[in-house]
């Protein structure tokens, strides 16, 4: 496997390296051990698949509140996604930043994200298979999300969402505290 780091802490792609041969390939999606040399520690506790019918589908931007906040390694098993982190964590240099990468199921790439950063994806063409292995069990008291549009990270979609949910739509304004 291949870690790319990105401009926010934690936040890395990770790139399999299929072995081929006449009967297709084979590649480790996941492994601690080559995770936590690369300083990724997850512990999976719990997978989800979320999929997604049409062109245009935002969900997000999610995350799990302290004390049990979500690190997460996300992979788009079919399709193709912009998917993006925002950096939460009051105390980080990269505080309020994002950063995006595409997801493909024909590049068969992964992005972790750390607890403490909200996560979201827009899809970029029809049928798309998200599927997350989560660091943390979901616990419905602390889901939090940001909004997709908050002027306070101004994120640079592809192009404007067609489809979300009403509780995605609607999160008030992320009002930073000083550090």
């Amino acid at each position: 496997m291949k870690f790319r780091r990105t401009d926010i802490e934690g936040v890395v792609e990770i790139e399999m390296e299929p072995v081929a041969d006449e009967r297709g390939d084979f590649a480790r999606t996941y492994c601690a051990e080559t995770f936590l040399a690369a300083g990724i520690e997850l512990t999976v506790c719990q997978t989800n698949l979320s999929r997604n019918h049409q062109r245009g589908t935002l969900r997000g931007m999610h995350y799990q509140d302290q004390p049990n906040p979500d690190p997460k390694l996300v992979r788009c098993n079919r399709g193709r996604i912009f998917d993006v982190a925002v950096d939460l964590r009051r105390d980080s240099p990269s505080f309020c930043r994002w950063t995006a990468t595409e997801l493909d199921s024909n590049r068969h790439n992964a992005l972790f994200v750390p607890a403490g950063c909200a996560h979201g994806f827009l899809t970029l063409e029809d049928d798309c298979d998200v599927a997350y292995m989560m660091g943390t069990s979901y616990v419905a008291e602390l889901a939090r999300g940001v909004r997709w549009n908050d002027p306070a990270f101004g994120i640079e979609w592809p192009f404007e969402p067609s489809i979300m949910s009403d509780r995605d739509a609607a999160y008030p304004d992320f009002v930073p505290a000083s550090r």
